[in-house]
């Protein structure tokens, strides 16, 4: 075991450069618990019955480990909480299989998803480092959805069954988009590597633009223009002009 350990430390100072040290330590649990208390928040009594003072202190002791911003950050649930208004209504508007809004903010991937990314893009605008993109990461484990907490996406978003999306950090949606399961709003390339970094990359999707399943859409200038609708499982790397029907 001392030879094992040995082996280790000397590895350790090879690959410092590779592998640095933390800047702090990740605590996965207290994460889901962060989430849990801001879903509290916005959604008062549908995941237990909490004060509002204690829920909002344990979220201030919790994300202040993390951040500077965080009055500054919990002085925006209002807002946030009236943008995810907005994506329940669409989901609830559109999937006639949805029995109630208290069905969709129980049960829903897609809104539990669009929940934790909506939280993180405010944090992402207050530059918090590498929180947001933990958030997203952890409801991308839960729900198999995959939004970057820097992407723009406008009110009234609905993911329908959403195994399978991926939103890279570029792409900007507007508003009354609906988009289904395995859809790829993507960068064509990162061989650039890093001097991509800052560079529009993923594609513009304009308001009430529908996407179905399996659909792959890739590019910084690629815009998809207002109500167009993309067919299951095509690929566009070009931009489509509103009203348009791509379906093959």
């Amino acid at each position: 075991m001392k030879q094992i350990a040995n082996s280790l430390l000397k590895s350790y100072a090879e690959l410092k450069g590779s592998i640095p040290e933390p800047r702090f330590q990740l605590d996965k649990n207290e994460i889901s618990e962060l989430i849990d208390t801001f879903r509290n928040l916005l959604f008062p009594g549908y995941f237990g019955n909490y004060g509002i003072e204690d829920l909002l202190s344990k979220a201030r002791n919790l994300l202040s480990k993390y951040t500077a911003t965080t009055e500054e950050f919990l002085a925006k649930l209002p807002q946030i909480r009236a943008s995810i208004a907005t994506d329940v209504d669409a989901a609830y508007d559109g999937d006639p299989a949805s029995v109630s809004k208290e069905e969709i903010i129980i049960s829903y991937p897609g809104l539990y998803a669009i929940t934790v990314y909506r939280l993180a893009h405010e944090l992402h605008l207050l530059k918090v480092q590498m929180l947001p993109r933990i958030m997203t990461e952890h409801a991308h484990s839960i729900t198999g959805i995959d939004i970057h907490p820097g992407a723009e996406i406008g009110n009234c978003f609905f993911i329908d069954h959403g195994t399978g999306i991926v939103i890279g950090e570029t792409t900007i949606i507007g508003e009354h988009v609906k988009i289904y399961q395995g859809v790829t709003l993507g960068a064509l390339s990162t061989r650039g590597g890093k001097s991509l970094r800052g560079k529009k990359r993923h594609p513009t999707v304009e308001d009430n633009v529908t996407i179905y399943s399996g659909a792959s859409v890739f590019g910084g200038e690629t815009v998809i223009g207002k109500g167009a609708v993309l067919g299951s499982s095509v690929f566009v790397t070009k931009s489509v002009p509103a009203g348009t029907k791509f379906l093959n």
